[in-house]
């Protein structure tokens, strides 16, 4: 067992010192997520990938009993998922402020250029529809696209075979494409 797995499972059995150990040692790993996420997000995106590493580790090893992880990919996969909720969360924020919140909307004749945040949210949607059909599918997209991954990781990940990690990423981009007009 290698030291970031003995740390988690240390985590699991509610050891608060263990959560310490870990950061260290998976933080330039996770750093490196939220830096290639955060690449592919708008210009003048307020969160940073060190922000982003930070409230994503808070989610993993905060206080919530129900979190266990079987190994180290397992682990990576929920860091991709929180960071997937913490960005939809900050478009949402930035959407709701963007949009006026609650004052009176106007409609003018022109329509201004797609936002990014509004692309993410769809995704988010598309996503999450994805789910209830293809739930593999959905957890392929979001491995790719939110901890850039490679086919190989995701089927260590998922506990699938490399052939059918990149069958549902074929299909689920094609699925995607046809939900979000692209």
């Amino acid at each position: 067992m290698n030291e970031a797995a003995r740390i988690l499972t240390a985590i699991e059995q509610g050891d608060r010192q263990a959560a310490e150990q870990l950061l260290p040692l998976v933080y330039d790993e996770l750093r490196g997520l939220a830096a290639r996420k955060l690449a592919q997000e708008s210009p003048g995106h307020t969160l940073q990938a060190t922000a982003l590493v930070h409230e994503a580790y808070l989610r993993l090893v905060g206080d919530s009993p129900d979190r266990q992880w079987e190994s180290r990919g397992h682990f990576f996969a929920a860091a991709a998922q929180a960071m997937r909720h913490i960005l939809v969360e900050a478009a949402r924020r930035k959407a709701r402020q963007k949009r006026g919140g609650s004052l009176r909307r106007i409609d003018l004749a022109d329509t201004p250029a797609p936002d990014p945040d509004d692309d993410l949210l769809a995704l988010d949607d598309a996503l999450n529809r994805l789910a209830g059909e293809d739930p593999v599918a959905a957890k392929v997209i979001e491995l790719r696209q939110f901890a850039g991954l490679g086919h190989e990781e995701i089927a260590a990940a998922l506990g699938i075979t490399v052939y059918l990690a990149r069958r549902k990423w074929t299909y689920a981009r094609a699925w995607l494409g046809d939900v979000l007009g692209g």
